[in-house]
């Protein structure tokens, strides 16, 4: 079968599924129902740490604006282009910090928020066709320019063109007709952010020689791997679909900067701006002079906690550094074969089960092992998901190692969502070029039973 260049808009995946699936293929459990098992902080904080995880996790929440002056929207900032007006509208399954929301059945039914927020508050934009109610929150990046050359940029869904607080404004958006007919447009979801604390606080010695205990067994099996890195100091990074980011900190102020157009700190110009779509000085999110909590004893003074003096971006950071991970179900027989099977088959020369923190600051974070199934290097994923974005070292066809640990009450998988069922996830890791077409091999000669408890497993973490 011969098909076009893949893209999340136009798809001859299924069909490549359909012909690799074996014919004992077994079934995804599907999300785990129940209360969400992430979400709070990290269970061995002291009183004032668990504190300002909590005023960090408010701002999290915070509803972006433009000016700020909308009822329930007090956040400033908001475009001139922009993804979503709050960070925890794309973070939220299965709790704020999460992944993607989607209404995939009746037990999840958090539809996709993109879509009314299309015209919210008067604003005038049309849904692309890759945005739908029961579909992954999603951010459009064009692979190439108009001329041929690499574009891999992020081109904002909706404008601020209409709404009630952007008067004058007349930016349109993007042709994203063009870009799906073109197959010019690729596809990110948000990662989940529970445990990056931990993530953070590992030293790159320790990712390093995670890396190096695994080579002779990764090279029986054809798998490379390599960091990223930081193009200043040469250390390595580790947050974003391909690690692009060195810190928390910048992964939030890009993320602020790109998704929702508030410029800050870390990014402090107004990207599109455009005459008449200006409406706040830069940047609009930056260290508070005066303590603007009106809830706080001390509203309006320079004094305050560490939550109410920081910028939007060190609370993001907060947050996201001080979450618990996600906190995996109670083994059974069947998960516990499921794990073993994961180890066999070489799933784990990728997904490392276990790191160990460094020194932290915070209580409890330092020389913890945990469980993020990741070695958080590059791999060569093949053309089946090649993107053809490049990011740092990342080129177009490679991706980190997607950490599992919360994978039981996630809805969508791969870097664009471009499935809600965990075996083509699994199966769209064999393609052309990948490093995981041995494994997948030896999934596939897995018995049927076997690769059931493999999936159970999956879903338990």
């Amino acid at each position: 079968m011969k098909c076009r260049r893949l893209s999340p808009a136009v798809l001859c995946l299924t069909t490549v599924l359909v012909a690799s699936l074996p014919l004992t293929a077994q079934n995804d459990p599907g999300p785990r129902s129940g209360a969400a098992a992430a979400g709070s902080f990290y269970p061995t904080l002291n009183s004032n740490e668990q504190a300002l995880f909590n005023q960090a996790l408010a701002r999290f929440q915070e509803v972006d604006s433009v000016s700020g002056g909308i009822a329930g929207e007090s956040g400033v900032g908001l475009g001139p282009t922009f993804n979503g007006n709050s960070c925890a509208q794309c973070h939220a399954q299965p709790a704020a910090g999460g992944s993607s929301p989607g209404q995939t059945s009746p037990q999840n039914p958090l539809a996709n928020p993109q879509v009314a927020l299309a015209t919210l508050d008067g604003a005038i934009n049309n849904v692309p066709s890759f945005i739908t109610a029961n579909g992954p929150v999603r951010e459009a990046r064009f692979v190439k320019n108009s001329n041929g050359t690499p574009d891999g940029g992020v081109h904002d869904l909706y404008t601020i063109l209409g709404r009630s607080d952007a008067s004058g404004c007349t930016l349109a958006q993007p042709d994203f007709a063009t870009a799906v007919a073109t197959n010019n447009v690729i596809f990110r979801i948000p990662t989940p952010l529970f445990g990056l604390g931990l993530v953070e606080a590992t030293p790159d010695s320790a990712l390093q020689a995670n890396l190096a205990s695994t080579a002779s067994a990764r090279a029986a099996l054809k798998i490379g791997g390599a960091f990223n890195t930081s193009g200043n100091d040469g250390t390595i990074t580790r947050f974003g679909w391909k690690a692009q980011n060195k810190s928390l900190l910048m992964f939030v102020g890009e993320a602020y900067n790109v998704e929702q157009g508030v410029s800050n700190e870390l990014f402090p110009n107004e990207r599109s701006a455009v005459t008449g779509c200006v409406f706040n000085g830069s940047p609009e999110d930056a260290t508070n002079i005066l303590n603007g909590n009106s809830s706080s004893p001390n509203f309006g003074t320079t004094i305050g906690t560490a939550s109410e003096m920081s910028s939007d971006i060190v609370n993001f950071a907060v947050f996201s550094r001080l979450t618990a991970p996600s906190t995996p179900a109670p083994p059974t027989a069947s998960t516990t074969n499921g794990a073993s099977l994961f180890n066999s088959i070489g799933c784990s020369l990728c997904h490392s089960p276990a790191l160990t923190t460094g020194q932290s600051v915070f209580t409890g974070m330092s020389n913890v092992t945990y469980n993020p199934y990741s070695d958080f290097a590059l791999h060569d994923m093949g053309v089946g998901l090649a993107d053809g974005i490049s990011q740092g070292a990342a080129k177009g066809n490679q991706f980190r190692t997607a950490p599992l640990w919360g994978l039981g009450q996630r809805l969508f998988f791969l870097h664009d969502g471009r499935t809600s069922d965990l075996i083509q996830a699994i199966h769209a890791h064999s393609s052309a070029g990948s490093e995981a077409t041995l494994v997948i091999k030896k999934y596939n000669a897995l018995t049927a039973s076997q690769q059931q408890d493999l999936l159970n497993f999956l879903r338990s973490l």
